[in-house]
């Protein structure tokens, strides 16, 4: 223990050195979108960054990205990737249960993992599909969710933040089932902060509208026209716009958490209602 903590008792020594360590931060879904904007932003100001995605070369590239960010010869101790499907719960807790000793100290968990997949009326809609956002938006947000939060109990803090939708808040027309997934993430969101409330653990939703990621590209099964129609005449949210919301949540002070956060870009007042130019 470093000596200007040696006056202490012991107790007290550990709990004065681990606040005065690098907080750590766990990202779902981290190789694109608001998931690699938010380990962009959070290892741009000096956390430990965990990643975890199921594209293993995409985390390879974003790895040595990150640890380029902090310009110390240590900064592989910065950055951690973990590869796993969050549908996968076996996976998810072999990855997590697995994590070195130095890494298991996770102060902020950011379930970003989610997806949208296709667009048609419920009565013709793809079963794999439905599967596909069930398993990513729902069950991968709990499987994660359930491995990580003992640990924050043991330590009686922490930060959850769930990445929502405005299709949590209202439903419209061939969304069906991504909605309804995005619907789980906000009653979840507010199951999580009464289940975790005498923990001292925070539970945050940021619940954004149009944004411009790969997310319509998934939607669409790749096509890039139809991916580019939801964004037209509008200058929509980006990625880095949801990574400052979610630093400003994960940076407040211990006694002050937003509990849900709906953002929007200025041209949207709600899923169906968007002014365009021209």
């Amino acid at each position: 223990m470093p000596r200007k903590f040696e006056h202490m008792e012991p107790h007290r020594q550990l709990h004065a050195f681990l606040c005065t360590m690098p907080q750590t931060i766990l990202i779902t879904g981290a190789t694109s979108g608001f998931g690699e904007s938010t380990a962009q932003r959070f290892a741009s100001e000096g956390w430990r960054v965990i990643i975890t995605g199921r594209r293993k070369e995409r985390l390879a590239v974003l790895q040595r990205e990150l640890e380029g960010l902090y310009g110390s010869i240590d900064a592989h101790d910065k950055v951690h990737a973990l590869h796993f499907d969050v549908r996968d719960a076996s996976a998810v807790e072999q990855a997590i249960g697995g994590l070195p000793e130095a890494w298991q100290r996770i102060d902020v968990l950011v379930n970003n993992a989610g997806l949208a997949a296709g667009l048609d009326p419920i009565q013709t809609g793809d079963t794999g599909d439905w599967e596909r956002m069930i398993d990513t938006n729902v069950k991968g947000l709990l499987y994660v969710s359930r491995a990580i939060i003992p640990g924050m109990i043991a330590r009686g803090k922490g930060h959850i933040i769930n990445i929502g939708s405005t299709a949590g808040k209202e439903v419209y027309p061939k969304g069906n089932v991504y909605c309804a997934s995005k619907h789980a993430v906000d009653a979840l969101s507010k199951g999580m902060r009464q289940d975790l409330l005498p923990h001292g653990i925070k539970v945050t939703q940021i619940c954004p509208g149009l944004a411009e990621t790969e997310f319509s590209l998934v939607r669409f099964g790749g096509d890039e026209a139809k991916a580019k129609a939801p964004y037209a005449g509008i200058e929509p949210l980006r990625g880095a716009d949801i990574a400052n919301l979610v630093h400003f949540a994960a940076t407040l002070p211990a006694h002050v958490c937003i509990n849900d956060l709906v953002v929007t870009p200025t041209a949207q007042a709600s899923s169906m209602l968007v002014h365009r130019a021209g």
